[in-house]
């Protein structure tokens, strides 16, 4: 559709999740004191969400990521339940080859992200990942470990996809900024770089970052204007914006 199509194509469940997870992370390594160059990323869940969220990750610079699903690992030349989506991903992530499932490939990881199945992560793994780790746990209703569970097997950060916990990481503080902005100034599409741009700002809006801050509220109304000036600004510099 993108392809074909001269107005913006953006899927919500996608790229809004993605967005929102980065903006999210953005302040969660500010926390723990990393940098997306240095840390390395497991995520479990190889549908749209958790390929788009790849994806971001990889533009803003994290070099190891290994996409899980439901047969383990995804790496190159797995010939079980493959598809073309995981073969291009296969591509550029999992640059070690790592093999197994989730209890494997988590071992001296930074940062967990879920976008799966509930109950998946044990306090085992958690223990098992890099010092100071990022849990996020965003299956709903029930999120792969539950928020009290990762923080006693030692995780700094956890977020998930729910109000009644901090840090939830809902991808209304992405989309209506974003299609605000793409329509402020009639963009042809919604590229990388205004995706980017949102996450920025999504960030930019937590001015006290902490452990349980990592995040704005989902109904926060500043949040959609910030986004959209952003977007547009970066619509207009990359030349997809029409006025």
């Amino acid at each position: 559709m993108r392809r074909e199509l001269d107005i913006p194509v953006f899927h919500d469940d996608q790229h809004g999740t993605a967005v929102v997870v980065l903006a999210a992370l953005t302040n969660g390594l500010k926390v723990v004191g990393k940098k997306f160059g240095d840390v390395e990323v497991v995520i479990s869940g190889a549908g749209a969400a958790g390929i788009a969220i790849a994806k971001i990750l990889l533009s803003k610079g994290v070099k190891n990521i290994v996409l899980v699903d439901s047969r383990g690992a995804i790496y190159k030349g797995r010939k079980e339940g493959m598809n073309p989506w995981k073969e291009e991903m296969a591509e550029v992530t999992n640059r070690k080859m790592e093999k197994g499932g989730i209890g494997d490939v988590i071992k001296g990881k930074d940062i967990f992200i879920g976008v799966s199945v509930p109950n998946l992560l044990t306090k085992d793994m958690v223990r098992s990942m890099n010092e100071d780790p990022i849990i996020f746990a965003m299956a709903n209703p029930d999120p792969e470990i539950m928020p009290n569970d990762a923080k006693e097997a030692g995780a700094r950060i956890v977020a998930t996809g729910r109000s009644d916990f901090p840090n939830q990481v809902n991808n209304l503080l992405a989309f209506p900024g974003i299609l605000k902005g793409a329509l402020m100034v009639r963009a042809r599409e919604i590229n990388e770089e205004m995706k980017m741009a949102a996450a920025e700002a999504i960030a930019s809006m937590v001015k006290n970052v902490s452990e349980d801050y990592i995040i704005p509220d989902s109904l926060d109304r500043g949040v959609a204007e910030k986004v959209a000036e952003a977007v547009a600004e970066a619509a207009r510099r990359t030349g997809v914006a029409r006025v």
